[in-house]
């Protein structure tokens, strides 16, 4: 069956998009979308970088709710609107997020590393001056700082976020290079009862493979693991449910036969 809900996106409501949300809406249901989770994000302490304001990951999180619950109403029975957060991990962090993640209650939570250690890869000087390989080992430790001291989330949001910005991308990347780690974290997660965000997001910015790789995923599934999202990581309208057919062949061939969509907090299952 294909996959009918893209529960990874962002709209004007995340700093990083200037997309209307009613667009995105307007999109999804166009693709014969069935739902449509906004995981809107929230960063706090980021690091100021240049012609970045102190707040631009910190989230409206009142406005975003009341334009979502608009156009919940307006689209009823058209599209299933899902209300959902991206929180952005960091150490220092963890008892900021515990606070917004129990103040509201939303449909779903991503937990992801954009930051690792004061730096986010997308910023050129995490590269600087060493080897990619290190570099991806600090990003994979960060991940596991972040889970010894935060676990209210439902997903983990694109393991291998990294690769999209590292210099050679992932053409020698391989699962094998960083199975210590990797492995501890997939343990970690599946104890804590927590899922993958499969995100299709990777494609487009250039790589083989999906976030995380087909190598994490059938590994997390090999392990124990059952829990995994399905989104485009879109910030836009182009990228809605791009490249799902894909990722629904990649989850076969992983071993898994069913993809899940949150609510409340609360996982359904449904075919592939």
């Amino acid at each position: 069956m294909p996959i009918i809900a893209d529960c990874h996106l962002h709209s004007s409501f995340s700093g990083d998009s200037d997309t209307p949300m009613e667009d995105m809406v307007l999109e999804g249901t166009a693709r014969g979308l069935e739902t449509l989770c906004f995981t809107e994000h929230n960063d706090f302490d980021y690091p100021p970088y240049p012609d970045l304001t102190a707040d631009y990951f910190i989230l409206d999180t009142g406005a975003y709710l009341r334009t979502l619950n608009t156009l919940k109403e307006k689209y009823t029975g058209q599209i299933n609107l899902l209300w959902g957060v991206e929180l952005g991990l960091q150490p220092g962090c963890a008892k900021k997020n515990a606070a917004l993640a129990k103040a509201f209650p939303f449909d779903f939570i991503i937990g992801s590393s954009h930051v690792c250690h004061g730096k986010d890869p997308w910023y050129p000087g995490f590269f600087e001056n060493r080897r990619q390989e290190e570099a991806l080992g600090e990003y994979f430790e960060s991940i596991l700082e972040n889970l010894r001291c935060f676990q209210d989330f439902d997903v983990y949001g694109h393991l291998d976020y990294i690769l999209r910005y590292a210099p050679r991308k992932d053409e020698d990347y391989s699962y094998e290079k960083y199975a210590e780690l990797l492995e501890e974290i997939l343990k970690t997660l599946i104890q804590a009862g927590k899922g993958l965000d499969l995100n299709t997001g990777g494609i487009k910015s250039g790589l083989r493979d999906f976030h995380p790789s087909r190598a994490i995923l059938r590994r997390y599934r090999e392990l124990g693991g059952e829990i995994i999202t399905v989104g485009s990581d879109s910030h836009g309208t182009a990228g809605i449910g791009a490249h799902f057919a894909s990722a629904a062949e990649a989850l076969r061939e992983c071993g898994f036969r069913y993809y899940s969509v949150f609510e409340n907090r609360t996982p359904r299952f449904l075919p592939l």
